[in-house]
This record gives structure tokens, C-alpha cells and sequence, in this order.
């Protein structure tokens, strides 16, 4: 349903440009979200965008690292990805709701998923 990319291995202190898309249908009429789930750990909201795109939200912990942004004619949803940290390391995945505010999806996203994208923040 998704198709994630981007991940790959960096630095800390690195960057990467992590993108989204549904090759079925148009994002233009979603809110959607990035998730991340660290080894061992549960999935968990990083940043959510509204249908506009004027509304995003971000968790407390990448907060001033992350940006994330949507181009809906190429219909793509970005998370760019700076000063990396170890504990950014996991599979990204990425989400989407046609009826859900951001502050909704981020904390309760369906239970649909892709295959993500690994990020690797090595020290």
C-alpha cells in the first residue's frame, strides 16, 4: 500500500531524505504520518502531516531535526532526517487517513503498513 525509501547508513550527526508514496492512490486526500520502531521496541508516531500540508506535528524527540513535507503532485510525503542521533536508528514506515487529524493519526494509525525504510545512525 506504501512505498517507503531513503533509509540508509550515516553518521551521527548525518542526514537523510526519507520519502513516501502509494502507487494506488492520491495522497492529496490523506493526512499522513512517518513512524519509527526502534530493535525491541514498539512502532511509534514521529511526524504527521495534514491534507493541506499547513498543520504538522512532530514527537518531542526529534523536534528541531525533523521536517516533514508533502508534494502532492508527485505524490510524495518527505521526512528530512538531521542531526542524526544512535537512537534514530530503526525502520521507518509510513501511514495514512483520510478522515484522521494529525494528533489522531500520529498516536493511532490503522494497522496498514509497508515495508519501511532502515536508518542506521552509527557512533
Amino acid at each position: 500500500l506504501f512505498v517507503e525509501s531513503g533509509g540508509g547508513l550515516v553518521q551521527v550527526g548525518g542526514s537523510l531524505n526519507l520519502s513516501c508514496t502509494a502507487p494506488r492512490f492520491s495522497l492529496k486526500y490523506y493526512t499522513v504520518g512517518w513512524f519509527h520502531q526502534a530493535p525491541g521496541k514498539e512502532r511509534e508516531g514521529v511526524s504527521c502531516i495534514s491534507r493541506s500540508g499547513g498543520d504538522t506535528i512532530y514527537s518531542d524527540s526529534v523536534k528541531g531535526r525533523f521536517t516533514i513535507s508533502r508534494d502532492d503532485v508527485k505524490n510524495i510525503v518527505y521526512l528530512q532526517l538531521n542531526s542524526l542521533k544512535p537512537e534514530d536508528t530503526g525502520n521507518y514506515y509510513c501511514a495514512a487517513d483520510p478522515f484522521r487529524s494529525i494528533q489522531a493519526l500520529c498516536t493511532s494509525p490503522r494497522d496498514i503498513w509497508g515495508q519501511g525504510t532502515q536508518v542506521t545512525v552509527s557512533s
